[in-house]
């Protein structure tokens, strides 16, 4: 693990990347799964928050989930910090979705200040997703569906960062009012 800031953000995106190689984003045009983790990071950033290992976790952030990457692959690779930020917001697959869902729920509040964090960013991406290039099998139901729960989980974020947090109302009341 490099001490040097940048080279730690640019080796995480490399390592998700790589990780992410074969994984298409559920949207019409089949987006490259990267891109996903990328605009959580970018996100984050722009709206002030420099804390490298938020950061890099924003870009790691479902590789514990969604590839054969271990914790203890991403503690080695990128520290104790950044891999614990990840398995914060990392569901457990061996679950019912639904039990993932009502989890995500559930541990919102209690989660540490910096997996908070990303889970907002998360679900910003998410919601913009649903709202701007939704899974093109889904009907509109699911959609208000995943708009609902993802309510319910950043309520339980609130104090958090409130730009993030007006951001995903922005979008929120986007996504309600476009499936009216």
């Amino acid at each position: 693990m490099t001490a040097d800031p940048q080279a730690l953000l640019l080796e995480a995106v490399a390592f998700a990347a790589e990780k992410h190689r074969d994984q298409r984003r559920k949207d019409a045009e089949a987006s490259p799964y990267i891109n996903h983790p990328i605009a959580l990071a970018s996100l984050l950033k722009r709206e002030g928050i420099d804390d490298v290992a938020v950061l890099c976790a924003a870009l790691l952030h479902d590789t514990l989930e969604d590839t054969k990457t271990s914790f203890e692959e991403l503690r080695e690779r990128f520290g104790d910090a950044i891999a614990s930020i990840v398995l914060e917001v990392t569901d457990d697959k061996s679950l019912a979705k639904a039990d993932r869902k009502r989890l995500q729920v559930e541990h919102a509040r209690a989660a540490s200040p910096r997996a908070k964090l990303v889970k907002l960013a998360d679900k910003i991406c998410n919601v913009q997703d649903i709202v701007h290039a939704p899974p093109a099998n889904w009907p509109v139901e699911r959609k208000r569906e995943y708009l609902r729960w993802a309510k319910e989980v950043v309520d339980e974020l609130r104090g958090t960062h409130p730009a993030l947090e007006a951001i995903f109302d922005g979008v929120y009341t986007e996504g309600v009012q476009a499936m009216c």
